[in-house]
């Protein structure tokens, strides 16, 4: 076994009673060594569930496999849709399954006025789920320049996470010296946004703790992890964003394997997968010691930890890649309010843009794959101008006409453009779309754009792609982000739906994951809400 505080790995017995680890019996050396070795388990320090299309008993069943036992977890997602009722879902569900899901209290419902959300969390609202025992944190405070100019209502909640001795996640991407330092020193505790290695040393050095993010969209390991070498105790790992498929092929346990294979010492590894998350958030996970509830993993080796068993407080609830967790049936929740669309309504028509002024040009989203951030960038009008009074996609140059659909009450239609998702034929949408969860979709033409919106809204939330009479959707009834069937079976779903899109033409090695988040405002440098284009620098509408 490995015992991450002596740093010390030698043969032992563990014995279990009543779900607690009794006693560690270290063994004789054998000859051959033995080859197996049991470790504390994995934690997900920053994971919103949602993101994975599956309700949290089901993210269970898919991550044990891995050797993961806990997660902290911010539930924001569905708390923009449901408020302090989708938190309560999220809670309730993870109940009924042997997993240990450490829920935040959302700090931005919704993340900016600058959208429409389905609910609002104000400081009492937030204050009332901080009082309860199994919300363990204030979630990421995304909302900084609030914190830097010292909100009132933003204050409120971080005052009311330290009183209760909680502390406060951070979302500053590219926050650098003393506007970082004023925002750490605020109580912010921990960032996972950062995207280069010079961001994250200047948060370190103002005593914040980082978590490297590796999640289906946004990839960080390798701008940052040589950074565990001498941080060892301030690093954490976590995915924030991962869908089902990429949680049936791992977790936290390929992070481990990667680092490792970057020649970084094991115990260091261990701290960031196992034992940081549960110091910094105060958790009740066991970490291999007399007295902890018996949360640990056995792998084959230290090099592709691949898991054996996993075992949370002493039930075995994985084996040789086979979850024994059982599928729970969930209840719905969701609030969802808009019509079906007609193909008129996503007409862009020029003299509404902005005629009477004579711009020349046009503002376009630039989708980056594997980051959340994008670039604003201007082409002339005369590239999406049709010539008869319309703006319109232009598929040589792959610059695509996206829109966002409030799905919460009728609302025109917002349209700008946006390039690199590369489709050359029909379009995809997706009910999922940072953070207020609107309907979000790229096309190449109207037509396509309505029939994929109008699959979604049929099924009151869900991911489409279309391509005339080839049609895909994946149903996500719960608060229009998680599905309710099998986490296997989504998977499977979610990889068919995905083949399909990269088949009409994109090249981004997540399509749906990047498409959720071209509404996500908090993240620079340009993106669409369902009231226009916003500019994530000026933090304004266009």
């Amino acid at each position: 076994m490995l015992d991450l505080f002596s740093e010390r790995i030698y043969p032992a017995e563990i014995i279990i009673e009543n779900g607690k680890i009794v006693s560690i019996n270290a063994l004789p050396e054998s000859e051959p060594p033995l080859s197996h070795y049991i470790l504390p388990g994995f934690i997900d320090a920053h994971v919103h569930i949602e993101s994975s299309m599956l309700v949290p008993s089901e993210f269970a069943r898919l991550a044990v496999v891995h050797g993961t036992v806990a997660t902290v977890s911010d539930p924001h997602e569905i708390a923009n849709v449901c408020g302090p009722e989708g938190v309560e879902f999220m809670i309730e569900n993870g109940k009924t399954v042997p997993f240990k899901f450490n829920f935040g209290a959302p700090s931005c419902v919704p993340a900016t006025q600058f959208e429409t959300a389905g609910a609002s969390m104000d400081a009492k609202a937030v204050t009332a789920l901080l009082q309860r025992k199994e919300i363990k944190y204030l979630s990421e405070m995304m909302n900084f320049p609030g914190v830097l100019h010292h909100d009132q209502e933003v204050m409120e909640k971080i005052k009311s996470s330290q009183a209760f001795d909680k502390p406060v996640d951070g979302h500053a991407p590219g926050l650098r010296g003393e506007l970082a330092k004023k925002y750490i020193d605020a109580g912010i505790s921990t960032d996972h946004e950062c995207f280069t290695k010079e961001e994250a040393l200047d948060k370190l050095g103002f005593g914040m703790k980082i978590i490297i993010r590796e999640g289906s969209a946004a990839k960080n390991f390798e701008a940052l992890i040589d950074l565990l070498n001498d941080y060892p105790n301030d690093i954490m790992f976590c995915s924030d964003d991962k869908h089902p498929d990429s949680l049936v092929a791992g977790h936290i346990n390929q992070l481990c394997a990667r680092a490792v294979s970057k020649g970084i010492n094991i115990f260091k590894i261990l701290k960031a997968a196992c034992l940081n998350p549960v110091l910094h958030y105060k958790l009740d996970v066991g970490l291999l010691r007399e007295n902890d509830f018996a949360d640990f993993i056995v792998v084959k080796n230290l090099q592709d930890f691949e898991v054996i068993q996993t075992y949370i407080n002493g039930e075995l609830v994985a084996e040789n890649g086979q979850s024994k967790i059982e599928s729970k049936k969930s209840p719905i929740i969701n609030r969802f309010n808009c019509d079906t669309k007609a193909v008129t309504d996503f007409r862009y028509l020029l003299n509404k843009w902005g005629e009477e002024e004579n711009l020349e040009q046009v503002y376009v989203i630039e989708a980056l794959d594997g980051q959340l951030i994008t670039n604003k960038l201007t082409y002339p009008i005369n590239l999406v101008h049709s010539g008869n009074g319309l703006l319109e996609s232009n598929i040589e140059n792959d610059i695509l006409k996206m829109v966002v659909v409030n799905r919460y009450h009728p609302a025109p239609i917002a349209k700008s453009f946006i390039k690199n998702f590369g489709l050359r034929k029909g379009a995809i949408a997706s009910s999922v779309a940072h953070d207020s969860h609107n309907i979000v979709a790229v096309g190449v033409d109207d037509e396509s754009l309505c029939q994929a919106i109008n699959l979604i809204i049929s099924e009151q939330g869900g991911i489409s792609c279309v391509n005339g009479d080839e049609e895909m959707l994946l149903p996500l009834p719960v608060g229009g982000l998680m599905a309710i069937e099998d986490g296997y079976a989504i998977a499977n779903k979610y990889t068919a739906i995905d083949a399909m899109a990269k088949k009409l033409g994109s090249s981004l090695s997540a399509p749906f994951m990047t498409l959720s988040f071209m509404a996500l405002l908090v993240i620079p440098h340009l993106k669409l809400s369902d009231l226009g284009l916003f500019d994530g620098d000026d933090f304004n509408l266009l």
